[in-house]
């Protein structure tokens, strides 16, 4: 992959969020990681080793950073908006991860912040982004099945038992499947539905009490074209819709089904919400050394099925399967060279090529 040039990114928060996206930002030619803020020192000397970039410990400062001219926002939920806003306010572009903000009031702010800046806000990684809902869109353009009438997303997780911080537990402060998934699925349906939603129908559950935040929904979504979507998630840990997927993970890595309960085991019983904590952050930058193996197939974000009027579209990890009237067949996607490289060229393409972004 070449570039004409790099895009000069600061990291705004070493956690589990930048945990994630590393493979993509250190395997695309096309960034640059030249900055990075938190308030971890381990973390901050873990990135000048790795990139011999600067580190800051507000993200006030890394904004202040003359050579960064794109900020990735992956701090804790109830910081996202103040960060897009230091970052207009230094003129950088940013990229913020999912959810965008915990109101729509904070959200609104951004958006004005940004335009009166003239920068970009791109909303994301969410699976939107990958490569199998984006050619499902592609061929929904293509005209050849006819209209998007109905979409059906349901994922199935074990999210809720991974290791939590407590405000990853407290819905106040953006936590539950609601805040820290949702985006995920309401993202890949709007896409494939054709986009603005007109009404909403929606109902949260909660019923474990030592995970006291919501743990599953489920939503019905009309769009002005008129088509409908319904959504469910649950993130008990129980069935795994991973078997939908011929048991690819949501990261697009093998999946062994023989391990089944491990989250709850490793989690174990009793555990103080400090001793918990500190197991979330035994997997943070500068703790944690990033998985080696490469992906085998695409992100994906569970059972999808777009329905037009002449054909069923399935994106799969590795293409879209695709049902229509005399035949069924999949068209497929190669493995991804860099996962998740979509992000990247969506931030770049914007940036640095003035090209609209999608999410917006």
């Amino acid at each position: 992959m070449s570039a004409a040039r790099t895009l000069r990114l600061g990291v705004a928060g070493l956690g589990r969020a930048f945990m994630l996206m590393l493979p993509t930002l250190s395997g695309d030619r096309r960034i640059e990681l030249v900055a990075a803020a938190d308030p971890r020192s381990d973390a901050r000397q873990q990135f000048e080793h790795d990139f011999r970039g600067r580190t800051y410990a507000t993200v006030e400062a890394l904004c202040a950073d003359r050579d960064v001219e794109a900020v990735y926002i992956a701090t804790p939920h109830p910081f996202h908006a103040a960060h897009a806003l230091a970052a207009a306010a230094a003129g950088k572009h940013a990229l913020v991860e999912k959810p965008m903000a915990l109101t729509l009031a904070e959200c609104a702010a951004m958006i004005v912040a940004a335009k009166r800046a003239e920068v970009h806000l791109i909303v994301g990684h969410s699976h939107s982004f990958d490569a199998p809902y984006l050619r499902t869109r592609a061929l929904i353009d293509s005209g050849r099945y006819g209209e998007v009438r109905m979409v059906t997303a349901q994922n199935y997780t074990d999210f809720l038992y991974r290791p939590r911080r407590p405000e990853e537990l407290d819905t106040a402060q953006g936590g539950g499947v609601v805040f820290s998934q949702a985006a995920h699925q309401v993202d890949a349906v709007r896409l494939l539905a054709g986009g603005r939603g007109t009404s909403v129908r929606a109902l949260t559950g909660s019923w474990d009490a030592g995970r006291n935040t919501e743990g599953a929904y489920a939503a019905l979504v009309t769009f002005a074209g008129g088509a409908f979507a319904s959504l469910t998630y649950s993130g008990y840990a129980h069935f795994d819709s991973d078997e939908f997927c011929g048991w690819i993970g949501e990261m697009g890595h093998a999946k062994d089904p023989a391990r089944y309960g491990a989250t709850r085991a490793a989690l174990g019983r009793g555990l103080l919400p400090a001793e918990e904590a500190a197991l979330k952050d035994a997997r943070t930058y500068g703790k944690s050394v990033p998985a080696a193996a490469k992906p085998v197939a695409h992100n994906h974000f569970g059972l999808v099925i777009a329905s037009c009027d002449r054909a069923d579209l399935r994106p799969l990890p590795n293409g879209v399967m695709i049902y229509d009237d005399t035949a069924v067949h999949l068209d497929a996607l190669p493995p991804p060279g860099v996962p998740r490289a979509e992000v990247i060229d969506e931030l770049y393409g914007t940036v640095i090529d003035g090209r609209a972004p999608l999410h917006t």
